[in-house]
């Protein structure tokens, strides 16, 4: 479930006027989705971001990042988690969004 509505808001903000924007819920999160790939969500723990498979070491290098477990113990390559730690002020939010957004957008549509 997730707890952090301001972190939504401050996500909707950010992704809302793109084109092809959509809300689901899954993973226990709120996940948005760019033209059918999903992009990034916010969780009870922080933001999910798809970084993609190649970004996805330089990602977990960072302060306040973790690989994204999905029930089970299995973890999709190219996800990773920033805790709110990692979210501190909106520049910061921006950038994960960014990234997310922009590797959904090199994917195909669904």
């Amino acid at each position: 479930m997730v707890r952090d509505e301001g972190l939504v808001t401050q996500v909707r903000e950010l992704v809302g006027a793109d084109p092809g924007v959509e809300e689901r819920r899954m993973f226990g999160s709120l996940i948005f989705m760019i033209d059918g790939n999903m992009a990034c969500g916010v969780r009870h723990d922080g933001l999910l971001v798809r970084v993609g498979r190649e970004a996805s070491e330089a990602a977990l290098a960072e302060p306040h990042v973790t690989p994204f477990e999905m029930g089970g113990g299995r973890r999709p390559a190219g996800w990773v988690v920033v805790d709110p730690g990692g979210l501190a002020g909106d520049a910061a939010v921006r950038d994960w969004v960014e990234r997310g957004v922009a590797y959904a957008r090199t994917l195909p549509a669904k």
